[in-house]
């Protein structure tokens, strides 16, 4: 490991690491959403579960995704951490081939690009969305268990759905 990989090794971890899952390696290739049809997946998201991220530390999140133009979709994030944060960003799809891996950009304070893949939806209920970014030696996973409606936790999802969704994440690497 060179100089700038420690150095930035050092800094990610010091910038709140410990509430990422970093793992050695690159980043792994799990199966998405088949035929994934970006215009029936917006509107508003509740999370209902994620793993854990240093820019995402409040409950009670919500994203909304509106159609900016036919591969370009404006999201909106908020979350509640004490005081209501929000963020705002574009979702891509790179590949017309791949729709349900889309790229999505945040520029509110600084450039921060991503993964955003639909590992599965309903598009009425539920939505597992996986993020990996590899750094060479390592590479961090997020992701995020979603539903449609916000009046109970499993409101949308039966709890063998939901079970099965934790199921699949697991399988994706996000432990």
């Amino acid at each position: 490991m060179n100089a700038v990989q420690i150095l930035t090794l050092t800094m990610l971890l010091a910038a709140g690491g410990g509430a990422q899952l970093f793992k050695s390696g690159k980043c792994p290739d799990p199966a998405v959403q088949y035929n994934f049809d970006p215009a029936r997946y917006l509107g508003k998201w509740f999370e209902i579960q994620k793993l854990p991220s240093a820019f995402q530390k409040g409950q009670c999140a919500t994203s909304d995704y509106i159609l900016q133009s036919p591969r370009v979709v404006r999201v909106l994030n908020r979350d509640d951490d004490g005081t209501v944060r929000s963020a705002f960003g574009t979702v891509e799809v790179k590949d017309p081939a791949e729709p349900a891996k889309l790229e999505v950009t945040f520029s509110d304070v600084i450039l921060l690009r991503g993964s955003y893949w639909l590992l599965s939806t309903d598009y009425d209920s539920y939505a597992l969305v996986y993020s990996c970014k590899s750094y060479g030696l390592f590479h961090v996973e997020l992701a995020w268990i979603l539903k449609r409606s916000c009046r109970s936790l499993w409101t949308g999802p039966s709890k063998e759905t939901a079970e099965s969704l934790e199921g699949q994440r697991d399988t994706a690497g996000c432990e």
